[in-house]
């Protein structure tokens, strides 16, 4: 804005300079040359005053002519260059009003002004952040969602199971079973709400048999009601960087996935590879349809649903610097690769 308006001043002298000059020389042209005329009548005393004084004031009259002209020329280039200013003020603030309900991708301004040009760049990349906050919080929400349903259907059905027998020993196991459901739920909301606090997920130190075998408990009735079952094998005593939510998590997504659409027993295995432990899950079932595969981790691909599930365990495992991979589509067999710790 201070080089708009040091250019229009020096515009505005340019042009009354260059007005001026031409007046001057338009005189000197001028047939008989007034100007020359004024010289010699000073020269020739005061014989001449009289003409000397009426060439003087038409001279002088010429350059107040030209100045005025001048003037109204800035005048009019100052009135335009405002115009075009207070335009891009205007769009400006029209963008500005249009962040509130989401324009997350606004046309580039390219106003000339780098004033005005910073101003829209500003705004360009807070409009930018915005729009991934907002995405951020929704994908949020959905997680949450997603990690919360699970473990309140699987508490549910503990209830139910307790509701419908008058065995007390089956109360008793089920009540304990619960117990740990309703932890395992509250473990969850912590783990989101440091999500939501500080971004970061730390990696602790967990033991692989301690999480498998929680979930075994917790998933066998499931399974059996469904005349399946489930089945852990491999190396015991293994440790991995994850927290214990999150890699109950991914498993559970897998559990979940299996009972609703695989078939047969569920084999889990877990073995060490180089400074990585690897555990694999598979079933018996008809596995996952050529055309999905690819595309199995997307939040909006599924042979039933939403997807998001799975693409959840993949962010988990990826926030845990690992990874989630289907490894085969059919017969069904997906890999969880985790850091190797002692525990």
């Amino acid at each position: 804005m201070r080089r708009l308006l040091v250019v229009t001043a020096a515009q505005a002298v340019a042009t009354t300079a260059v007005l001026v000059a031409l007046v001057v020389g338009a005189l000197l042209l001028w047939p008989g040359n007034p100007v020359g005329g004024l010289a010699g009548g000073a020269a020739g005393g005061d014989g001449d005053g009289t003409a000397s004084g009426a060439v003087l004031l038409t001279l002088a009259g010429a350059v107040a002519m030209a100045a005025a002209v001048a003037m109204a020329l800035v005048v009019w280039v100052a009135d335009r260059r405002a115009a075009r200013v207070a335009h891009f003020l205007a769009t400006l603030g029209e963008r500005a009003e249009r962040l509130a309900p989401g324009d997350p991708r606004p046309v580039p301004l390219h106003s000339g002004i780098e004033e005005v040009d910073r101003l829209d760049a500003a705004l360009a990349r807070g409009a930018q952040q915005g729009a991934r906050r907002l995405a951020s919080e929704r994908d949020f929400a959905a997680d949450a969602s997603h990690q919360l349903r699970t473990p309140l259907t699987a508490l549910l059905m503990r209830l139910e199971e307790i509701a419908s027998t008058d065995d007390l020993d089956v109360v008793e196991e089920e009540a304990t079973i619960a117990i740990g459901q309703v932890e395992r739920l509250s473990k969850v909301v912590d783990d989101l709400m440091s999500r939501t606090r500080s971004g970061v997920d730390a990696n602790p130190a967990v033991s692989l048999d301690s999480v498998l075998a929680a979930l075994q408990r917790e998933w066998e009735p499931p399974y059996a009601a469904a005349r399946r079952s489930i089945h852990v094998s491999g190396e015991r005593g293994l440790g991995v960087r994850a927290t214990p939510v999150a890699l109950a998590q991914i498993l559970t997504t897998m559990l979940e996935n299996s009972l609703t659409h695989g078939g047969g027993t569920v084999e889990i295995s877990a073995r060490r590879a180089g400074p990585s432990v690897v555990i694999e899950v598979s079933d018996e079932g008809e596995g996952v349809p050529a055309a999905i595969a690819p595309h199995i981790f997307e939040r909006s691909v599924s042979s039933s649903g939403s997807g998001l599930g799975l693409s959840l365990a993949r962010d988990l495992a990826e926030a845990a610097g690992g990874r989630l991979e289907l490894v085969r589509a059919k017969p069904l067999l997906f890999a969880l690769f985790l850091s190797s710790s002692e525990v």
